[in-house]
């Protein structure tokens, strides 16, 4: 744990656990609402077959990205997770999207 708090630069292991805590309400919502997000756009396991999986998968990722933020800004921890999230992002290539 020292090694991850060293990495993040975390100081504390309140923050760290409300840094897990914070990813596992993510993970679990996105995946959860990727359904309704899913049927709502009209995208039917029935119409696209294999495809399905890895299209819901194309859609979690960015309501991932948005819950991440939101979720850790409920919780006190935006600034972690927006500079989690450009760091991120910027690895992708999509660094475009920050002014810096």
């Amino acid at each position: 744990m020292k090694e991850l708090k060293k990495r993040w630069k975390i100081t504390s292991n309140f923050q760290l656990v409300i840094i897990f805590i914070v990813f596992a309400i993510t993970g679990s919502t996105s995946a959860w609402l990727s359904k309704p997000v899913c049927f709502w756009l009209g995208i039917m396991k029935e119409d696209f077959g294999y495809w399905y999986t890895p299209v819901r998968l194309l859609i979690i990722f960015p309501l991932y990205q948005v819950l991440l933020v939101l979720i850790g800004f409920l919780l006190g921890q935006f600034k972690f997770f927006w500079a989690f999230e450009k760091k991120m992002l910027k690895s992708m290539g999509l660094g475009f999207l920050f002014k810096e």
